[in-house]
């Protein structure tokens, strides 16, 4: 039973990857599941046999979550833009409750909030688009393979640290055009150099972020407060097309118009969208969280 409770909140983090802005590690920490990832690739060999199935359950469920709800989540952002965007914004308000209490946690220091200035700060720079072209990539031999490597490294680095969403890791980096063509085509000379990274980073990354946890709870989690709080700028999108349409109205008979009606309804569907992620990442935070 709670290996399949593991792979039903592993969907949910697999689809929360899918989310540009949001990520996956922030869902597992609303989850419950975080420390435990965290420890099971950390300290693998103390329990090999439980380490495993716990993995691998997990893994499971966000493998159905990335492949299985890809397309649905493309139809809905291409048909649905503001209020998809909107509900993902609901999502990252409702996980920073939970990320404050963790944040509240341990010796309180008047420096403290230099960690939440940092994380914020870095998710700012990381969203300017400075018109940089990574050429790196594409060049050959064992250049491209170390820059792959390194890409790969930067990735785990997005795949574990809460706050940070591993697409728009790639798209900071200027990789997530050629990630995605060489996953859809099967581009090997791409893929074995970033998973090579990915696993060394995934590695590495733990142990530290387990030790960061352990011995300074509290400047982790506002550093990773500071990543969330970032994300909410990159995410959106703008005031939904419809309000711009409500206030240019010039008489009253122009509000029953299907053009107005239409930009009523899509304001009225991104404010609902946005409450309705709140309050399900609040209830998923107290209901599945143990």
């Amino acid at each position: 039973m709670k290996s399949l409770v593991n792979i039903i909140k592993g969907v949910v983090i697999g689809i929360a990857t899918l989310v540009p802005g949001v990520s996956g590690g922030t869902m597992a920490i609303i989850l419950g599941l975080y420390d435990d990832i965290i420890r099971s690739i950390s300290s693998f060999f103390s329990d090999i046999k439980k380490n495993t199935v716990f993995i691998v359950t997990v893994g499971i469920g966000g493998a159905i979550g990335m492949f299985g709800f890809s397309w649905i989540m493309k139809y809905l952002l291409s048909n649905f833009k503001f209020p998809m965007i909107y509900f993902f914004m609901g999502v990252i308000f409702g996980g920073i409750p939970l990320l404050y209490e963790k944040a509240n946690a341990g010796t309180k220091r008047k420096t403290d909030i230099i960690y939440f200035i940092l994380g914020f700060v870095i998710i700012l720079i990381m969203t300017f688009n400075v018109g940089t072209i990574v050429n790196l990539a594409n060049s050959t031999g064992i250049l491209q393979f170390l820059f792959l490597f390194l890409a790969g490294i930067i990735i785990a680095v997005a795949l574990i640290l809460p706050g940070i969403s591993t697409s728009f890791m790639l798209l900071a980096i200027g990789l997530y055009d050629i990630f995605i063509d060489a996953v859809s085509n099967l581009k090997f000379a791409y893929l074995i150099p970033i998973g090579l990274g990915t696993f060394f980073g995934v590695l590495a990354t733990t142990r530290v972020l387990e030790n960061c946890m352990n011995n300074k709870p509290r400047p982790t989690y506002l550093l990773i407060l500071g990543f969330v709080l970032g994300s909410v700028l990159q995410v959106f999108p703008g005031l939904p097309e419809g309000f711009y349409t409500l206030i240019s109205i010039g008489n009253i008979a122009d509000i029953v118009t299907p053009v107005v009606l239409l930009g009523v309804a899509e304001v009225l569907a991104s404010i609902a969208a946005l409450l309705l992620g709140f309050i399900l990442i609040r209830f998923m935070s107290k209901r599945f969280a143990d």
